[in-house]
């Protein structure tokens, strides 16, 4: 990608992770009747998924942010060292917290069972690429290691496609509430990892060296 086009995916990215950032800001008041969990007022009991929930809206604020930055050739080039301080922490925060808690939120999920398959999915998926990403640059296979933390990013970027989603297609189709949320919950993360797919084997992210070439 030149510089224009990397700029560009790095704005975009940032200025739909400071939406993401005061998207979440409100549920940290820790008040129950704040957007999202007026849907889950049945379950709020459970102690277990109030955790998993805001440990994932806190923790994938993190791996949106740090996600970005993973991409950009001048930070791999110049600030190695702080390239894999970064990365460290994207792939910690995302295996260890933001993957494990999305799982046991999908248990819970609206929509029915196949919303909850859905979530289910993408949340081992996630989980199971950023492993390989890390097993693969402690091999030090470059390419691999880059292919798989798109495949994870992709599905960090889920968080953004499932809200922009929320917002624009009931508009354009009238479903039932549980269809629509079914079928958003698929949409959220399919297309993107067909995408990632996609940019991986046209290698927009990788240059002769095998290092990142945003």
């Amino acid at each position: 990608m030149n510089k224009i086009g990397s700029l560009a995916f790095v704005g975009i990215l940032l200025v739909f992770s400071w939406l993401m950032l005061k998207l979440t800001i409100p549920y940290f008041t820790f008040d129950y009747d704040v957007s999202f969990l007026l849907t889950k007022q049945s379950i709020l009991h459970i102690a277990g998924w109030r955790w998993a929930f805001y440990i994932h809206i806190s923790t994938s604020l993190i791996v949106l942010f740090t996600g970005i930055f993973q991409f950009v050739n001048y930070l791999l080039v110049h600030y190695p060292r702080l390239h894999r301080v970064v990365g460290k922490v994207y792939l910690v925060t995302v295996l260890f917290f933001s993957a494990p808690s999305g799982l046991i939120m999908s248990f819970y999920a609206n929509g029915g069972l196949w919303a909850k398959i859905s979530f289910v999915c993408v949340s081992l998926l996630w989980w199971l690429f950023s492993f390989i990403a890390y097993q693969k640059i402690k091999k030090r296979n470059i390419e691999q290691h880059i292919n798989f933390m798109i495949r994870s990013y992709a599905l960090t970027l889920s968080a953004i496609s499932l809200r922009l989603y929320v917002i624009f297609l009931p508009h354009l189709l009238h479903l039932h509430s549980h269809q629509m949320y079914t079928l958003v919950a698929w949409l959220s993360w399919v297309p993107n990892l067909l995408m990632a797919e996609w940019i991986i084997r046209t290698h927009i992210f990788h240059s002769d060296a095998g290092t990142v070439s945003v």
